[in-house]
């Protein structure tokens, strides 16, 4: 795990001396993309600087109860007018569209921790061994002496929780639980946390998990255990990317199973497949998102190919 001392000190350094900053959250926004740039907001906007959030899509109103704010569509700001482009957890999740219209004025820092990312920035924070950016970002304000007030504490924690499965999945190290612990007494509502992003379902959420969990079924011969949503499935529920990661996080807890598939219709006839594991059952299943020209992490991955899902004898197609 890389302690990124110089980067951060670089990364500082370029926000001091920059008056206009852009963070970029990922498409489909989660947790962890969301506390990442609401931290860094709170800590450019005490500083007396100019800062927005661009993202594809709409803040997720299932954080509203928690947090109060919006992000900008890309295409309502000019993008020119900004010397500090930082993207978080966006790096090959929407960024790649907007980094090749920057002019080379403009300083670009990108800060993730998914494997395999290919674009490179001015400033490049990245590494896989982190539970998450906000855990990044945390050790990015220890290391500059910056201060985590309750606002930001509750920021990086959502994002810790969020991609650490409420502490249930590996990568929540003895570190992670101690951050954890830092932030709680900064402040940051855990429960609270846990209940607007975990606990407090909608009905139409918990329709979409019975129609997974109804549809699901499991291969003896290696051990996966797979249900489809259709696209008509995920309209009806008004589903988020949340839901569908968490149908594919409680199916990999179902007993005698090795990992979890989610495959999903989204628009433009597109497949979205979600897998997840856990280290003990010893299944990588970032190998099994290559082979469908996906990626990720070792126990939680992802593809997109073309196509609709039907059923046929032996299980569920991609034609």
């Amino acid at each position: 795990m890389q302690n990124f001392a110089q980067e951060f000190h670089t990364l500082n350094y370029v926000i001091k001396e920059t008056d206009s900053i852009l963070l970029f959250a990922h498409s489909r926004p989660d947790g962890d993309t969301v506390g990442s740039v609401l931290a860094l907001k709170n800590y450019i906007r005490s500083l007396g600087k100019k800062v927005d959030i661009a993202c594809f899509d709409p803040f997720p109103s299932y954080l509203l109860p928690l947090i109060k704010e919006s992000f900008e569509f890309p295409e309502h700001l000019n993008i020119f007018d900004y010397k500090l482009i930082i993207a978080a957890d966006s790096v090959e999740r929407g960024f790649q569209k907007i980094l090749p219209l920057l002019d080379s004025s403009q300083v670009t820092a990108l800060i993730d921790h998914h494997p395999d990312i290919t674009i490179q920035g001015d400033i490049n924070i990245i590494d896989p061994n982190y539970s998450s950016v906000c855990e990044i970002i945390y050790n990015f304000f220890t290391k500059n002496e910056i201060e985590i007030n309750r606002e930001t504490a509750t920021y990086l924690l959502l994002g810790i929780l969020s991609d650490t499965g409420t502490f249930q999945h590996s990568n929540t190290t003895p570190r992670v639980m101690e951050i954890a612990s830092q932030l709680m007494k900064k402040g940051a509502p855990m429960s609270k946390i846990v209940d607007t992003t975990f606990a407090n379902k909608k009905i139409s959420t918990l329709k979409l998990w019975g129609k997974a969990f109804e549809k699901a079924k499991i291969n003896s011969a290696n051990g996966m255990i797979a249900s489809v949503l259709t696209k008509e499935e995920l309209e009806e529920c008004d589903a988020s990317t949340e839901d569908i990661a968490q149908v594919a996080g409680i199916l990999n807890t179902v007993p005698g199973t090795k990992f979890s598939l989610i495959l999903s219709e989204r628009e433009g006839g597109i497949v979205k497949g979600s897998l997840r594991s856990e280290e003990y059952k010893g299944v990588d299943v970032s190998k099994v998102a290559a082979s469908f020209g996906g990626g990720g992490h070792r126990l939680a991955s992802g593809f997109e190919m073309k196509g609709k899902i039907v059923e046929t004898e032996e299980g569920w197609r991609i034609v």
